[in-house]
């Protein structure tokens, strides 16, 4: 039983992988002790936001990822 933690954009270097995979089910707190800790600082950013099963989660910490779910992290947008 697994949920896969994808990470886009700067938070892939970070990280220094694209995904990763942690044991299912995963809450917002399972999310901070899955990733690295530079990872989980910017996970606390309010400009960063976090995806589940293709939806964008409104409250972050509302996280309950299930087993086959995908958790996308994604960054701030930044344009010019």
């Amino acid at each position: 039983m697994a949920v896969t933690i994808v990470f886009l954009g700067p938070l892939r270097d970070m990280a220094g992988a694209d995904a990763i995979e942690a044991t299912a089910p995963i809450t917002w707190d399972g999310l901070l002790s899955a990733v690295n800790p530079k990872v989980a600082e910017q996970l606390r950013d309010d400009r960063v936001n976090v995806a589940c099963a293709g939806r964008v989660l409104a409250d972050k910490t509302s996280l309950n990822a299930q087993d086959g779910d995908e958790v996308a992290l994604l960054p701030p947008v930044s344009g010019g």
